[in-house]
């Protein structure tokens, strides 16, 4: 599955997440082990034994459809 939103696209399949950022074009890959969905904040980020590195997206709708597509569930703050 693959989510647009304004820095560019998050590419969601249920063991994975690639993050590939138009600007300057970065690729950011994690595990989903390693990843956490928050809202309202709206970010996707990503801790794991040796990265960190966090992504704001631009919608709700958009972390929910990752948090399916992966079987993520949302951390609400």
């Amino acid at each position: 599955m693959i989510v647009d939103f304004s820095q560019g696209k998050v590419i969601a399949t249920p063991h994975e997440i690639v993050v590939r950022l138009t600007q300057g074009q970065v690729t950011l890959q994690a595990q989903v082990d390693a990843l956490q969905l928050i809202l309202p904040a709206c970010v996707l980020s990503a801790n794991g034994a040796e990265c960190k590195w966090s992504v704001k997206l631009d919608t709700a709708e958009q972390i929910e459809a990752i948090s399916s597509e992966c079987g993520i569930e949302i951390l609400r703050l």
